[in-house]
């Protein structure tokens, strides 16, 4: 294999004008905006049959700002080899080659461990281009680089070389290991066999050969391994590209004492490509759009697949078309697809979604660029919806409508107007828009729209009036939300006539004015005429008679004449009456006819009440108190109220009347305005008590009205700020020193009775408390109501005995029981726990211990009750100290001797003389 080194190659020419005209203090930043590497990565170069042995066939450019890096190139076809350069050339004639050939050219750096890689291409001059392989042609290669013989890679040595002058020695470089090429999804046979690796003192000495790196010692390890002896390198299992497309391992040679004998080589091995994936679609179903009436060469939506193989070979190269359309309307080829791109577009006129709304594309992508004899191929369905535009105006499906509405009805559907659309429905292009244009210049109706059916309901929004208009022409034109499309005439079927009858009904009668308003003065007499408040019926083609009635009266002042409507009063109108607001009266009447069915209107009459002197002026306030000396501060103002209305009120007049004579004498009343006046004592003293003082009001009415009105004074003694003090206003209440003194005089007996009350009921208690009783209170018998305040155990309680509490001694009837039988709430008959026993004196501050004692003994007796059942309490324990009482049988015979019972006590004297031996006996 030949191998070739050389320099970096200088910089294109935009990198040199760069470094030209910068300073070279600079160029390590300029490195850092360009990588190193080759300018392209595929070549792709046509070459003719007559290429001779040594002839350059392309030039690869290597491209690198540092101008200091030096690679080294190969070629991966032993065929072809390429020169410092970056020149490839023929090995030998390639005439004989019929089909194109595929190699990868890399660069290595001889300073680094860094590698470039580019593919080139080479197609023969006369085939088509780009040529894709076929699958003999893979095959061959396949077979060609699985089945050729391997390759021995040797160890390079350093060799040294002198120098004529000084004696230094000059090193010579490594050679550039070429790269191994594995094809990936191999058959086999495994493990196989790739290159021999040796070392030339492999003669001298015991060489041992390893190799390291991803792949052999390291994850994914086991790929790949080596005879330690011999040196070759095996695959030992097929290899994926997808997966992982290269491998960089290490070859190793140590002594058989592990010394290194040579420095380790790189090994660099490449899975080449094979066409063993499908293209895949990123969705299984595209969804698209495209309006209809479109223009050919409309863009309608895009497709995409993905191939895993390489995409810069034709492995990976996906080409679509489209397999079918359906329907075929109108043609069958209404859409094409861009090969590279997978744009679907249109190309050709005449989508109407009315006809055909979706149309469904199966798409296929196949790789190999496209080619259907060796490409892998996969399909995907694209649905194209036909979008609507506005190219049908809606049309009426009849020339004239008609309909009939009753007069004086707002909110009625006189008749529906149908209409047909084949725009999509419920889209602006098929929403229905209604207008009169004709026919209705008052606005009698109106015509909406219904959402669903897309009719249009003609309603009544302004009633009409038989006899006025007994019948509408309307003419109404039909369009859509949205305009229609460009070139699209509006249909002569959009336009009709609709007839509308107007049907007579019974109106009820109308008052002309309605409210009337009337004037009159209050007070007029009863039955004065007050006004005709008449009704007119509107059917004037209907002859019919018109009654009246009251419908709402408040006061029940007026009444109405049922033929003619008049009005006339009943009472007196009372201008400040509760009744009238704002000095008018209302009250409501009802005019109805005698149609069938009857009808009735009701009309409001307000009477504007005017206002006569009526009521006199009443004096404010009505009670009122001042000093008993005259002081400055010591005076009352007065004013007046009155019902009236001007100018029947104020200015009002004030004045004290002659009689009697004391009024003047002591009180006086100056005027301070058209309202008000002031009263204030005429003398310097007055003695406290209350006055009544009448004063003479008179309005300004005419003839004025007088009222003689009393304010009650009160005058008391104040202090140094002309306030009554507490005494004064007592006095001035009206109760003399010998009012008050009784007054005191009686709450003090009151209080002295109480007091003796309590006194006498307390020494009654102690009296009764010291009291000695006749009898002893045990012998007390009479049937009064005892208090028993003693609790005790019984007989045994005064030694505290808690074994009486305790279940009887002998368990014999317990274990006389048939085996079998027993009651679960019975105690079991094992040993009893032992429970403390309480001294017969103890001391009281033993009472707790022992308490808790006799707690922790039961807690911890299986003996104690309960046994985790319903407790049957039939025992009531043995050895009572009372006798038994079966002698007092209440069947025994007579003669028995109850005499006894007199000898105790007298609890049972009522007893003895029952039973015993008395008189009667």
């Amino acid at each position: 294999m030949h191998l070739a080194f050389t320099h970096a190659h200088r910089l294109q020419s935009a990198c040199n004008v760069y470094i030209a005209c910068l300073n070279i203090s600079i160029l390590p930043l300029i490195s850092l905006f360009f990588e190193p590497g080759f300018s392209q990565n595929f070549y792709t170069v046509i070459v003719s049959r007559d290429v001779l042995h040594g002839q350059s066939i392309l030039k690869v450019k290597f491209e690198d700002c540092q101008r200091n890096r030096e690679v080294g190139f190969v070629s991966s076809d032993p065929n072809f080899s390429v020169r410092p350069d970056g020149t490839v050339y023929a090995e030998q004639e390639v005439a004989n080659l019929s089909e194109p050939v595929q190699f990868m050219v890399t660069a290595r750096g001889l300073h680094d461990p860094h590698i470039w890689e580019t593919t080139v291409k080479l197609a023969l001059a006369g085939h088509p281009h780009p040529s894709p392989f076929t699958k003999i042609g893979i095959e061959e290669m396949l077979s060609r680089v699985w089945d050729s013989p391997p390759r021995v890679i040797k160890f390079l040595r350093k060799h040294q070389r002198g120098s004529s002058a000084n004696g230094l020695r000059r090193q010579k470089r490594d050679w550039v290991i070429p790269p191994i090429n594995v094809p990936e999804n191999s058959r086999g046979p495994f493990p196989h066999m790739l290159v021999r690796i040796r070392s030339d003192q492999d003669k001298d000495v015991g060489i041992r050969y390893s190799i390291t790196g991803a792949g052999a010692d390291q994850p994914p390890s086991g790929i790949y391994n080596i005879d330690p002896i011999s040196g070759n390198m095996f695959v030992t299992q097929p290899l994926d590209r997808e997966e992982r497309a290269s491998f960089h391992l290490r070859a190793h040679a140590v002594d058989m004492n592990g010394n290194q004998v040579e420095n380790p080589i790189d090994l660099y091995i490449y899975v080449i490509d094979m066409n063993d994936n499908r293209p895949e679609f990123q969705n299984q179903v595209y969804n698209g759009s495209v309006a209809e009436g479109s223009k050919p060469g409309s863009s309608v939506m895009q497709v995409t697949a993905t191939d895993s193989d390489d995409s810069t070979t034709a492995n990976g190269m996906v080409r679509y078309r489209i397999l079918s359309q359906s329907p075929h309307s109108p043609i069958p080829n209404m859409f094409t697809i861009n090969s590279e791109t997978g744009d679907i577009v249109t190309v050709a006129a005449g989508l109407d979604r009315e006809k055909v709304s979706q149309y469904t594309i199966i798409v296929q992508a196949t790789d190999m660029e496209g080619n259907l004899n060796f490409g892998l191929s996969n399909t995907a369905t694209a649905l194209i919806s036909i979008t609507d535009i506005n190219d049908n105006p809606p049309e009426l499906t009849v020339r004239t409508f008609s309909g009939e509405v009753p007069e004086n009805k707002v909110n009625v559907v006189v008749t529906n107007l149908t209409v047909v659309d084949r725009d999509q429905p419920h889209s602006p292009n098929w929403n229905a828009v209604y207008r009169i244009v004709s026919g209705d210049p008052s606005g009698h109706f109106t015509i909406r729209t219904n959402p669903i059916t897309n009719e249009g309901m003609l309603t009544v929004v302004k009633p009409v009036d038989f006899e006025f208009n007994r019948a509408f022409m309307l003419t109404v034109v039909v369009s859509n939300q949205a305009h229609l499309a460009s070139g699209i005439q509006s249909s002569l079927q959009s336009t009709a006539g609709v007839t509308i009858s107007v049907q007579d009904v019974n109106e009820p009668p109308v008052f002309p004015v309605n409210p009337k308003v009337i004037r009159f003065e209050e007070g007029v007499p009863a039955g004065t005429t007050l006004t005709v408040f008449a009704a007119q019926d509107p059917d004037h083609f209907i002859h019919q008679t018109v009654r009246y009635s009251k419908l709402s009266d408040p006061a029940n002042w007026l009444k109405i004449n049922r033929t003619n409507g008049q009005i006339t009063t009943m009472a007196l109108l009372d201008r400040e009456s509760i009744y009238v607001k704002n000095n008018v009266y209302e009250a409501t009447f009802l005019a109805f006819d005698n149609g069938s069915p009857q009808a009735s209107g009701t009309g409001t009459l307000q009477i504007n009440l005017i206002d006569v002197n009526d009521n006199a002026p009443v004096l404010i306030p009505r009670e009122a108190q001042v000093c008993e000396r005259a002081r400055p501060n010591s005076r009352i103002n007065i004013t007046a109220s009155d019902a009236d209305a001007e100018p029947n009120i104020g200015p009002f007049v004030f004045e004290l009347p002659s009689f009697p004579a004391s009024v003047r004498r002591n009180w006086t009343i100056s005027r301070l305005n058209g309202d008000y006046a002031q009263l204030r004592l005429r003398i310097p003293y007055l003695e406290a008590s209350v006055y009544e003082i009448p004063i003479i009001v008179s309005d300004s009415g005419n003839p004025p009205l007088s009222n003689r009105s009393v304010i009650r004074v009160k005058v008391c003694p104040c202090d140094d700020n002309g306030d009554c003090s507490a005494t004064g206003a007592v006095a001035a209440a009206g109760l003399g020193t010998g009012a008050i003194i009784a007054i005191l005089i009686c709450i003090i007996i009151l209080l002295s009775m109480v007091l003796l009350f309590v006194v006498w009921m307390k020494r009654r208690e102690k009296e009764r408390q010291a009291k000695p009783l006749l009898i002893d209170p045990e012998d007390d018998v009479r049937d009064n109501i005892l208090k028993y305040d003693e609790e005790g155990g019984g007989e045994e309680d005064q030694d505290y005995d808690l074994s009486q509490l305790q279940q009887p001694e002998s368990l014999d009837h317990i274990i006389n029981k048939p085996t079998g039988v027993r009651r679960v709430d019975e105690r079991p008959v094992i040993a009893e726990s032992q429970y403390p026993v309480r001294p017969s004196l103890p001391h009281p501050g033993d009472i707790g211990d022992f308490i808790n004692d006799g707690l922790r003994a039961a807690d911890n007796d299986p003996t104690a009750p309960p046994y985790d059942s319903l407790l049957v309490f039939d025992y009531e324990g043995s050895g009572s100290t009372a006798g038994s009482v079966s002698s007092l049988n209440s069947t025994s015979s007579g003669d028995q001797d109850y005499d006894y019972l007199n000898d105790w006590g007298p609890r049972f004297k009522k007893l003895a003389d029952l039973y015993g031996g008395g008189d009667d006996d």
